[in-house]
């Protein structure tokens, strides 16, 4: 779609639309302030620290290692053609050399096509907890602590509070529950706070081995005789949903939410146990793991928003060719849930913005160690390449095939994103009205 054509299609949906109003979990009304542009978002977080010249820039090794050999190996997501040579980022063949065959495409027309990529983006924290803090906040978070729900509000509580959604209509598939990715389902602010957050689950803990023993099976046991699977029951839920003092320090579901997410976790321990989860064409372990349950969750409860966190490529600070493995397999995974959702879930194909975003990049020059092809591995200690990254956004009322800014016209900060998804499901104003967000942050529609 041209800039023109965008801009007169939202201005003509905008002046069309009726604002209804919503009767707030506080019991205050508000109305929607613009015309919704999508029914759902689903937000990847595309973390663990990418550096521009292997992702956006298309570089391959020759912005990393002196090999003058460049490609681009996230065809799913990007415009660009593949390496020909020192293919070690696919997968493995029996009897070949490391990560040597590249995954097939997904998807026949990138994400980049289909929608709007901003290639040169600021991301206000070189850190991954400050900078994923950031993507859900939309503040610049410079004094957030580590082990500590975010100081000030997350798009979902926005979306709960302003927008009324219930509890289930916002979920936070995250890559474990270490560090701190429990917490950043909800701040910790008092006028929002866990009452709005979202629903968390990590599919690793929740479904992995333990889940399995504890909960797939799980039964009413005798108070007096059996005492030891309820205490190991209590510590695993404690450990998973971070109960504090006897109260769970989570989300407060509806009765029939609760027994719909019941039910949920029934019907996913059974298809793990048939082998019928859904998986991209190469899964695994890890993100592709992560994005698998995401998928579940999309189609059992077709969300409203829903976040999923990626996490492998932070393997770079060791191991430069697993980076590239973990880079291209992340590719594969978000290709294959953008093209699951338009075959899949029919309530929400054609409906559906998919944005994705780093949290931070990674330094220009390389640390010490090398791997097992001789090259050297990237930290983000902070240097000016940290903080370069990049925005993908498509889905309906998102112009196609459009470029905004360039390696030399930095466009767009991380903290625009949370005003961005606020415009699309219609709050835009109500949370720039709650003053919370950093003050240069602009949605992403108003840079185009």
């Amino acid at each position: 779609m041209k800039r023109r054509e965008f801009i007169k299609k939202a201005g003509l949906t905008a002046a069309g639309g009726v604002a209804f109003p919503y009767i707030l979990p506080s019991g205050r009304l508000f109305a929607k302030t613009n015309a919704e542009l999508a029914d759902h978002v689903v937000y990847v977080l595309f973390a663990g620290g990418v550096r521009q010249q292997e992702s956006v820039l298309q570089q391959y090794l020759s912005g990393s290692q002196g090999v003058d050999i460049g490609g681009n190996i996230m065809y799913n997501m990007l415009n660009g053609t593949p390496p020909d040579r020192k293919i070690v980022y696919g997968t493995t063949p029996a009897g070949e050399p490391i990560g040597s065959l590249p995954i097939p495409k997904v998807l026949s027309t990138s994400l980049q096509s289909q929608g709007l990529l901003f290639p040169e983006v600021e991301s206000v924290n070189g850190g991954h907890y400050g900078g994923l803090t950031s993507l859900l906040t939309g503040n610049r978070s410079t004094a957030q602590g580590l082990k500590v729900r975010p100081n000030t509000p997350t798009i979902f509580e926005y979306l709960r509070r302003h927008r009324g959604f219930k509890a289930s209509d916002v979920w936070f598939v995250g890559s474990g529950i270490g560090n701190s990715f429990p917490l950043l389902n909800s701040s910790n602010h008092q006028s929002y706070g866990t009452n709005y957050g979202a629903n968390f689950v990590a599919p690793g803990i929740t479904f992995g081995n333990e889940g399995v023993d504890i909960l797939s099976n799980a039964k009413s046991y005798h108070p007096q005789e059996e005492l030891e699977p309820i205490y190991k029951m209590r510590a695993f839920l404690n450990n998973s949903f971070r109960i504090k003092n006897g109260e769970v320090d989570g989300i407060r579901n509806g009765e029939d939410e609760k027994a719909n997410i019941k039910k949920f976790v029934e019907e996913v321990f059974a298809k793990k146990s048939m082998g019928a989860l859904a998986r991209s064409p190469v899964s695994g372990a890890g993100d592709l793991q992560t994005l698998s349950y995401a998928a579940e969750v999309l189609k059992y409860f077709k969300p409203k928003m829903l976040v999923v966190n990626l996490t492998n490529v932070d393997g770079c600070h060791s191991n430069f060719s697993g980076y590239l493995r973990s880079l291209h397999r992340a590719d594969h995974g978000v290709g294959w849930l953008w093209n699951y959702i338009q075959q899949e879930i029919p309530e929400m194909s054609g409906k559906t913005v998919m944005m994705a975003t780093p949290e931070c990049g990674r330094n220009l020059n390389p640390n010490p160690i090398q791997d097992e092809n001789d090259w050297y591995a990237y930290d983000h200690s902070g240097d000016y390449n940290t903080s370069r990254v990049w925005s993908l956004m498509a889905g309906p009322n998102v112009p196609q095939n459009m470029v905004v800014g360039s390696e030399s016209n930095r466009v767009g900060r991380t903290t625009d994103n949370v005003l961005t998804i606020a415009e699309i499901f219609g709050i835009k104003d109500a949370v720039l009205g709650a003053g919370f967000m950093d003050p240069t942050a602009k949605s992403l529609f108003d840079q185009i």
